[in-house]
């Protein structure tokens, strides 16, 4: 069931724009970020960060996986090397820790494309509107697989990863590019969706309207606090409901 805070589209819309202090909202393009939004594939990454982690003597949760989702990987190993260890490791260190997480994640079983996912972008592009990934991941494979999966809609110039900007989630900087690279459009030009709390903070922190698809465990209030305007628990409901946001 959707949850949106007993208010109607038109009261959400309203809050947006007095939050933001825009006196306009006129999406021309929507941003998804990738895994959790497009791809089922967070418990395979809650998975493999535990068991990555764990060999080089880091404790690791899969509610620190889902939590850290949408930050840049070497961010996150990087963060939690020094909370646990007191130690400040380089870039290339961590990235020789995230190349074993990612070697394990490539090791599963390729996660599915969430129902609901194709019939929006569909209706997306029958409103004239672009098409943009904004992801903390840098796994080339995973670029391929996105291009693969949703050529139809999107191409590489309308990607942002992980090493594509120096500050990742929360920061704005991934949804400001994302942005930038749909056309230059403004703030109020675009809608964020997102499922993780750091990837909320970072669509509200570039002023896009930002929609949370709560597809894993944490609780919708830990979506809400970090400023998501709406959230849905499926990407079906968000389908259904695309074209009263709109209007």
């Amino acid at each position: 069931m959707t949850y949106k805070i007993d208010m109607t589209n038109k009261e959400i819309i309203n809050n947006y724009l007095k939050k933001h202090g825009f006196e306009r909202f006129a999406p021309k393009a929507v941003l998804f970020d990738m895994d959790g939004v497009l791809y089922n594939s967070m418990p395979n990454h809650a998975v493999a960060w535990q068991e990555s982690m764990r060999q080089f003597g880091i404790h690791m949760t899969a509610a620190d996986a889902y939590a850290t989702e949408g930050a840049r990987g070497i961010d996150t190993i990087r963060k939690m090397v020094v909370e646990q260890k007191g130690v400040n490791i380089s870039l290339e260190e961590a990235q020789k820790m995230y190349d074993v997480k990612t070697h394990l994640f490539h090791d599963m079983r390729q996660a599915e494309i969430f129902d609901g996912v194709i019939p929006l972008m569909e209706k997306i592009l029958q409103r004239g509107m672009k098409i943009g990934v904004v992801t903390g991941s840098g796994q080339k494979p995973l670029i391929n697989r996105l291009l693969h999966d949703f050529g139809a809609f999107i191409d590489e110039s309308r990607i942002v990863t992980a090493y594509d900007v120096e500050r990742g989630k929360p920061a704005p900087d991934p949804y400001l590019m994302g942005l930038q690279r749909c056309g230059n459009l403004q703030p109020w030009q675009g809608i964020v969706v997102e499922n993780a709390p750091l990837g909320v903070s970072a669509g509200v922190a570039a002023g896009c309207l930002t929609i949370a698809v709560n597809s894993g465990p944490l609780p919708d209030d830990v979506l809400l606090d970090k400023g998501a305007d709406v959230i849905y628990r499926k990407m079906t409901e968000l389908v259904d409901d695309f074209e009263n946001i709109l209007s």
